[in-house]
């Protein structure tokens, strides 16, 4: 089964043995994490789709792949001569996968999936679009498992404390400021809000410092379900201190089914966004609110914030020094000897340099020419190119033991046309003017997008992706609820948000140019009840790719000051050549 349709095929197999005419399989661990450890990754062993996010709906005689905007064109690419047809998430005429099945099955017929890796939300919505049909829903089928021989491992590996000069907060603070909020027991099934709260990191997601685990706390009690292989002792004994009571991770089913599955059973709280169907589906009086510790674990307090400050300087000095390589090669004309591979592997060994380098916090995107305009490609042995002139996009981020950054900068390699400065110095614009914003308390992420999106606009260019996600410490990079999109939340920024700016703009076939800074959300110190953004983020804006003529005075001054800032802090830690060449790319513009 070394090929798309013969698992297809085989899928379809095990369809018929057990009379399933729909089967569902999403991009989900057991608890809505969008970067999901190599084991949970069905929908890509069977459509051959690496993306983080897309659903895939088989039938006996249909296959359809949902997915959104970031992802349409690399969709295309891999999905062509697969049979599996591509569904654009959110375009014109194109159906949701709930109004798919409720036109597509027939009365009598059977729907299928592992309840553990569909969400409450998405699990109701398709049980609410099938109301009016006589469907049988299976919800604890795991089909994949049954024919992937070479499944890789359940993720086990051991957790770790951080330190209180890591968080600023205890966890026995952490637990009285959840428990102050609660009106009943509250389950919370998130690996970033748990890691969190337990004030520790973990290893079983690539990238994303977290441990498979769920917990259950009430007024009086908090129960962390993890593997014993997880905890050491000293951590056990720490943990058992604080009151926690450890058990067996898979325990969390049969605990649920047994304190909160009946009539008389008190009621329990619950995430829709994170917490699966088939816990849910254990739970006699379920209550659905956000889970209190979303916004507490997204604003940042002012030991985060100074440590976020000392993960991006040392990232800012990194990711500069690749820059520089890059630069440098590129005016001698040795770029064409590199691949964008090889620029991947040069970033991340500039990364591991710095002081306290954990990991990358995502797959590094090295996007040469026509790569750039697939939103998050990632080269692969198969696909990645040798270098010529043109632009190079690099998104790109790391986990340090102080913080989490996510960066992107697009480079001219060479030259580079009129019309790619045109777009280049537009999608700045954009940037710069989002962060420089000044808003009122109660300004949510929605009110804010259009700032980006002005420049292009005026041009007739718009970008298919949010302008902001939120981003966690030590944790998730992306998190909410703080975001930044035209259909985005309407939950208002709050001072220490820690959110990415990053406009980009994207010409099929030729080049895509995207730009980005982590922004922080602080008090505005003129403005009394106003905020507005810090740039966390330190690294030079390409002047080569900088038509300076479509600039406002406003907007240079701006690029100039940021330059300023960016110089004084990364000089120090430069070399000569270094210094002197950093000097020149952020010299003010006039």
């Amino acid at each position: 089964m070394n090929t798309i349709p013969e698992r297809l095929r085989k899928l379809r197999s095990l369809m018929k043995e057990n009379h399933i005419d729909y089967y569902i399989i999403t991009s989900d661990d057991y608890h809505g994490s969008e970067y999901t450890h190599e084991y949970f990754k069905s929908r890509q062993y069977i459509s051959g789709f690496t993306g983080s996010a897309g659903t895939l709906l088989i039938g006996i005689s249909f296959a359809g792949l949902w997915t959104d905007g970031r992802y349409f064109i690399q969709a295309a690419n891999q999905l062509e001569g697969s049979g599996i047809e591509l569904f654009k998430t959110g375009q014109p005429g194109v159906p949701s996968i709930e109004n798919y099945l409720a036109q597509a099955i027939s009365d009598g017929q059977t729907l299928s999936y592992d309840g553990r890796t569909v969400s409450y939300s998405l699990g109701s919505s398709i049980a609410s679009s099938l109301n009016d049909k006589n469907i049988r829903i299976l919800n604890q089928i795991d089909l994949v498992d049954k024919m992937w021989n070479d499944r890789p491992p359940f993720p086990v590996s051991q957790i770790w404390l951080l330190t209180d000069k890591q968080t600023g907060m205890s966890i026995s603070d952490k637990l009285q400021q959840l428990r102050s909020s609660l009106k009943h027991a509250i389950l919370i099934s998130a690996l970033d809000d748990i890691a969190w709260l337990y004030n520790y990191r973990g290893n079983d997601v690539l990238h994303t410092p977290v441990a498979m685990a769920y917990t259950i706390v009430d007024h009086d009690s908090a129960t962390l379900y993890i593997s014993s292989d997880a905890v050491s002792k000293d951590i056990r004994n720490t943990f058992e201190k604080d009151g926690i009571t450890l058990k067996p991770y898979l325990d969390i089913y049969n605990d649920v089914a047994q304190n909160f599955g009946s009539s008389d059973s008190p009621s329990l709280q619950v995430d829709k966004a994170s917490v699966n169907q088939a816990l849910t589906s254990l739970i006699f009086h379920p209550v659905f609110d956000v889970n209190p510790t979303l916004k507490a674990k997204a604003c940042k307090n002012t030991v985060e914030i100074a440590n976020e400050k000392s993960a991006h300087l040392k990232d800012g000095v990194a990711f500069t020094k690749t820059i520089y390589k890059l630069k440098q090669l590129s005016r001698n004309s040795e770029h064409s000897s590199l691949t964008e591979l090889s620029v991947a592997d040069m970033i991340l060994e500039d990364r591991k340099s710095q002081e306290d380098f954990i990991s990358l916090s995502f797959d590094s995107i090295v996007a040469y020419g026509e790569h750039g305009a697939i939103v998050h490609y990632s080269p692969s042995p198969e696909t990645s190119c040798h270098l010529s002139d043109g632009l190079l996009l690099m998104d790109t981020g790391a986990q340090y033991l102080d913080g989490t950054t996510d960066v992107t900068r697009t480079i001219a390699l060479g030259h580079i046309s009129d019309y790619e400065k045109e777009c280049y110095t537009t999608v700045l614009r954009g940037n710069l003017n989002l962060g420089a914003a000044i808003f009122p308390y109660g300004t949510s992420g929605r009110q804010l997008d259009c700032l980006a999106r002005i420049p292009l606009w005026q041009k007739g260019l718009d970008y298919n992706h949010g302008t902001g996600h939120g981003v966690g410490y030590i944790l998730n990079v992306h998190e909410g609820p703080n975001r930044i999109s035209k259909s985005g939340s309407d939950k208002p920024f709050e001072p220490g948000m820690i959110t990415s700016n990053e406009p980009g703009v994207y010409i099929e076939n030729k080049f895509g140019i995207r730009l980005e800074n982590l922004i922080l959300c602080t008090p505005d110190s003129n403005h009394p009840g106003f905020m507005n953004f810090e740039t966390l983020t330190l690294v030079p804006f390409d002047r080569d790719a900088i038509a300076p003529e479509l600039m406002t005075t406003t907007e240079l001054n701006i690029l100039n000051e940021y330059h300023a800032t960016v110089f004084k802090c990364l000089s120090p830690f430069m070399n000569e050549k270094e210094r002197r060449w950093l000097k020149e790319a952020t010299a003010p513009i006039l």
